[in-house]
């Protein structure tokens, strides 16, 4: 594949520029420490996935600590106050459902909803990133599809009993998501980051996640129209 220009007009040491990024920057690192404690309860649940999820949890530590080295190599301090507020209507609901031993819920929360939103920013940052984020952010994707497919292979073996519970959680949490894309829009696109291209990229993986455990194209459209309304 051959590599794509960044655009002329970026500027990497400006104040806009690097405002934003201090946002977005907090975001993902934010994103990864979530799912690092996220899979570390989720072993709790899962005993007998234990060492996978503990595997897992290690990862999106490592992948944290390469966040934080992409702003201090711009110079930027991470907002991270504004990425905790940013997650937390998603960090509620997983603990939510984590004290109602909700493992369904958790899963599709962090394993479906979470990683296919990194995913999606990740394929749209990736091409225009600056040359030191970008090697870290494609180290990084190739391990959320990872991720993304743990949960996908748990809730495909479990299907008939965690269809009904499913459908409830993306009721409740994927509005939030298109919540989070409005929210991001703007920081993102001073990123280069068109918000029309993180939904397409989201919709993608999430579509196929929903599709993998065994929804149908239908169920999947019916599905992916909560919350729509937001965009």
């Amino acid at each position: 594949m051959p590599e794509l220009a960044v655009p002329l007009e970026l500027d990497f040491t400006s104040e806009t520029y690097k405002s934003a990024y201090s946002r977005i920057n907090a975001i993902v690192i934010e994103g990864e420490y979530e799912a690092n404690s996220n899979y570390i309860q989720l072993a709790d649940i899962l005993t007998d996935k234990k060492e996978e999820l503990h595997r897992l949890a290690k990862m999106e530590n490592r992948h944290m600590k390469g966040f934080q080295a992409c702003g201090r190599n711009l110079q930027i301090t991470p907002d991270m106050d504004y990425a905790k507020e940013f997650f937390s209507s998603l960090h509620n609901n997983f603990q939510i459902a984590y004290a109602e031993g909700k493992v369904v819920t958790c899963l599709l929360i962090q394993s479906l909803i979470i990683e296919a939103f990194a995913i999606a920013a990740y394929n749209i940052y990736i091409p225009v990133a600056d040359p030191f984020a970008r090697k870290i952010t494609e180290g990084v994707v190739k391990d959320e599809y990872l991720h993304l497919n743990f949960g996908e292979e748990w809730l495909k073996a479990n299907f008939e009993t965690a269809k009904e519970e499913l459908e409830a959680a993306n009721r409740a949490n994927l509005p939030i998501v298109w919540r989070m894309l409005n929210q991001v829009e703007d920081d993102a696109r001073v990123l280069a980051m068109e918000k029309e291209a993180l939904v397409e990229d989201f919709m993608i993986s999430y579509g196929e996640a929903l599709s993998n455990i065994g929804f149908s194209t239908r169920d999947i459209m019916r599905m992916s129209a909560y919350g729509l309304t937001a965009v």
